[in-house]
């Protein structure tokens, strides 16, 4: 609306311009406002794209953090929380949490490592899991890391890949030459470029199909919540970490409820012991009912089993959210 009242003003003679100049500085102010964090809240950095921030973005609507994202802005404030969220490189985020630019934000655990600072491991999120591996070309049939030890080595993750081969070139006397490259890791051995590469490995699809397979595991690493140890909002912090744990816990269990007779009560307990323990009313006719938790993944497998023992009225439940 602004920016069509300035050029509907840009043609209204010396006033026209005086709007004009004052409608821009109102602009301005706003964009410069709305690019900012208001003073007191707490700082969240996300990842601002790909794969990891629709996964992120999913478990904060979980959670019930909402927010508002003007187009193009890398800033949005929650809605009803004082968090201003920040979108940012997923690369980037643990050097912004760790020198307190920013209270707390979600990475890989790879990039807190390769980064070298120092943040609080608030909690692993389940999400996000891949391992950082040592890879070379099938065709070279190479089975023993060790002899890749004084050759050349390309990596996005040049400290955790020095930390590795540092123990191996001492052992065996040599320099490894380690040189960084920001993307198409894997397609280096293949030009000719290095020896071996060290690359996150997911699915392995990519890595296949350059021809490349793994030597050896360097790190498993994983989404994690992370935060700045001197931060001021501790409170805020902890709130934010039972929100996710309750959504996390959510999405990994279904409520199960049946009912079952005395004498196959404990047979039952057995089949579903429940997160912690399952939660067990007496019924009119003297049997009992019986609702806990269980895996997602083994649910049927239980409610069969629950009817071969001789329990009724089977039903399971989704849950939204949680609290343990």
């Amino acid at each position: 609306t602004v920016t069509r009242c300035i050029c509907r003003f840009e043609r209204g003679g010396n006033i026209g311009l005086l709007i004009k100049e004052l409608l821009t500085s109102i602009w301005q102010s706003t964009m410069a406002t709305a690019n900012s964090s208001p003073p007191g809240n707490c700082k969240f950095a996300i990842p601002k794209k790909g794969r990891l921030f629709e996964k992120v973005n999913e478990m904060l609507k979980g959670s019930g953090i909402k927010y508002r994202r003007e187009a193009r802005l890398d800033v949005a404030l929650a809605v009803d929380l004082p968090i201003t969220l920040i979108f940012l490189p997923a690369a980037d985020i643990a050097k912004y949490v760790g020198e307190g630019n920013v209270d707390i934000g979600i990475t890989g655990y790879d990039v807190v490592r390769e980064s070298g600072v120092e943040v609080d491991r608030i909690m692993d999120l389940g999400f996000g899991k891949c391992k950082l591996c040592v890879q070379a070309q099938v065709s070279k049939n190479i089975t023993d890391v060790t002899t890749l030890a004084g050759g050349r080595i390309v990596t996005s993750f040049p400290e955790l890949t020095k930390q590795y081969f540092d123990q191996l070139d001492k052992d065996k006397g040599v320099k490894t030459s380690i040189k960084f490259v920001s993307g198409s890791v894997e397609a280096a051995c293949g030009l000719g470029l290095a020896d071996a590469v060290v690359d996150l490995v997911e699915t392995g699809t990519t890595m296949r199909a350059a021809g490349l397979e793994v030597i050896a595991d360097i790190l498993e690493t994983e989404a994690i919540l992370i935060s700045n140890p001197n931060s001021e909002h501790g409170k805020l912090i902890d709130l934010i970490k039972k929100r996710v744990d309750g959504y996390i816990t959510a999405t990994k269990y279904v409520m199960i409820s049946y009912n079952i007779t005395d004498d196959l009560l404990e047979k039952a307990l057995v089949a579903t012991p429940g997160k912690k323990s399952p939660n067990i009313t007496s019924l009119a006719d003297g049997a009992k009912a019986v609702s806990c938790l269980v895996h997602k993944k083994e649910v049927i497998n239980k409610m069969d089993e629950l009817h071969g023992l001789g329990a009724t009225d089977i039903l399971t439940f989704e849950i939204s959210n949680s609290r343990m």
